[in-house]
């Protein structure tokens, strides 16, 4: 019996048009999109950063739309599978702050200018996760009025529910007193915590913890809490690289994430933990 080593088998190289990689991937595509605006070699890092964050939200949308499409239907083990993934993905998502965390003012003014009025408020991306979780605004439609597909789908996420109006929906149906104050409320706005939705979560966790919704809660919990350090290290990063300035597209920069970063998704999940 022969022992002699094989070399592996050379792989297919010869395509007649582009690789079935690029065909798939469109690398090509996504590796030319970088035009930075400055001469400053760190702005490359910068704009392919934020570029990586708004594919991360595009995921992420994609997830939540996926659970709550699920919660609508009663299925509730394919709500919870797009949820968990949410998760990993939003931890992939707050890491992409690691190469950001550490800018000095200094650091940041050397291509800060080429933002323009340009700021992150300004995603149309991530406002549609912003809408996903409760945090609906009218206004900010606004900024989107230029580019009418855009403005489109933003409009329609605004007027759908949202994955948390479908989690309490869910509660309702499976027998738990929500008001139609809160069932029948107007979609466009934010959700405001309700006492009766609080109860809920309370008779929740003080149930069978290997229950469905115990299980759902704790998917959500999850996705709240990357919610939250997602704001804190936004914030961090921006007052370490611009203090208290005004931010940029006008906002009122530090001002404005820690009331960002105060706020709770899902907060009677978190208020009902006070009275198990």
């Amino acid at each position: 019996m022969s022992h002699e080593a094989h070399e592996p088998e050379t792989p297919h190289l010869d395509f007649a048009g582009t690789t079935p990689y690029e065909d798939y991937v469109k690398a090509d595509v996504l590796t030319h999109l970088q035009h930075t605006l400055s001469d400053d070699p760190g702005e490359m890092v910068f704009l392919v950063t934020t570029q990586v964050m708004e594919l991360w939200f595009t995921v992420v949308v994609h997830e939540w739309e996926t659970a709550a499409k699920a919660l609508r239907e009663d299925r509730v083990p394919v709500a919870l599978a797009a949820l968990k993934r949410s998760v990993r993905e939003l931890e992939a998502l707050n890491a992409s702050w690691k190469p950001l965390g550490q800018l000095t003012p200094a650091q940041f003014n050397s291509y800060r200018a080429a933002l323009g009025d340009g700021s992150g408020f300004q995603s149309a991306m991530y406002r549609r996760m912003e809408f996903l979780l409760g945090e609906k605004s009218a206004s900010m439609l606004v900024p989107h009025r230029g580019a009418p597909r855009v403005y489109a789908e933003l409009e329609k996420a605004l007027h759908e529910p949202s994955l948390y109006d479908e989690v309490v929906r869910l509660l309702a149906r499976r027998g738990h007193p929500i008001p139609d104050s809160v069932l029948l409320r107007d979609l466009a706005q934010r959700h405001e915590p309700s006492a009766e939705v609080e109860a809920a979560w309370t008779a929740v966790y003080s149930g069978d913890q290997n229950d469905e919704l115990a299980r759902l809660g704790e998917a959500l919990t999850d996705v709240g809490e990357l919610v939250w350090r997602w704001r804190n290290d936004h914030l961090v990063a921006t007052r370490r690289a611009m203090g208290a300035k005004p931010g940029t597209g006008g906002s009122a920069g530090v001002a404005w994430l820690e009331k960002r970063a105060r706020k709770n998704v899902f907060p009677e999940l978190w208020t009902a933990r006070s009275h198990v």
